[in-house]
């Protein structure tokens, strides 16, 4: 028996061991502790590493991305700022933030001009003679109403929320009405001072530019509101 044989020893150490006894016969054998130092061992591991323990190159970690559908790239979530000053620079800077308004924002749009328009267009064609604040307060409410019901399915067919239809209701529900009421308020006024009151010809192209230009108020209307609201508190109209 060695006399260092009573001292646990790692598997990974015996191998060493043995070849240090092998090619000391004959020759006095020194302690454990002093034939198998741990920093001579832990400098000539670090000499040859492994080849598990060498980074990942930027090419293999594509490959291994490929393989498993893991993305290299990872984005950091939306951090609202309660603290810079309205007025800053840096406030209104934050392209992430006026990329997701945006976004947002033509969702929103998107239902609300969909139901707006339609119930526009089709009082001026029915009912020439209704008062033109009832017809648009009509008409955003129209607008409203398919704005949220447009979310809800959104929210309900949707691989990334996968909610219930009562959780998708309930966060369709929850949009700002500040900004949909504001969108269909500028897009009612740009229509009527383009187009005046009763003036619906689905074949005259100022017909569609109007329908255009109004689409494009009623957008950029709300937006600085929704990166407002955003920024500030980390709310979205979506």
């Amino acid at each position: 028996m060695y006399p260092f044989a009573r001292q646990p020893v790692f598997p990974f150490h015996r191998s060493y061991l043995w070849r240090e006894s092998s090619t000391t016969q004959g020759a006095p054998r020194a302690p454990a502790a002093s034939s198998m130092s741990p920093s001579v061992y832990v400098s000539s591991h670090e000499k040859k590493p492994c080849c598990h323990s060498q980074p990942l190159s930027s090419s293999s970690a594509s490959v291994m991305a490929a393989r498993t559908g893991a993305s290299t790239t990872h984005k950091s979530p939306i951090k609202h700022s309660p603290d810079l000053a309205l007025s800053s620079v840096q406030f209104w800077s934050d392209l992430r933030i006026w990329s997701t308004a945006s976004v947002n924002t033509f969702r929103c749009l998107v239902g609300c001009t969909l139901g707006d328009m339609s119930m526009l267009f089709y009082l001026q064609s029915a009912h020439p003679t209704l008062s033109p604040a009832i017809a648009m307060g009509l008409a955003m409410t129209s607008g409203i109403l398919t704005s949220i019901s447009l979310e809800t399915v959104l929210l309900r067919f949707s691989r990334a929320s996968n909610m219930s239809w009562k959780a998708a209701f309930k966060t369709a529900t929850g949009m700002s009405l500040i900004s949909m009421l504001t969108m269909e308020a500028v897009e009612n006024a740009v229509d009527y001072h383009l187009m005046g009151w009763g003036n619906v010809d689905v074949t005259d192209p100022l017909f569609w530019k109007a329908v255009g230009w109004s689409a494009l108020a009623g957008w950029s209307a709300p937006l600085p509101f929704n990166y407002w609201n955003l920024k500030r508190h980390g709310k979205s109209c979506h």
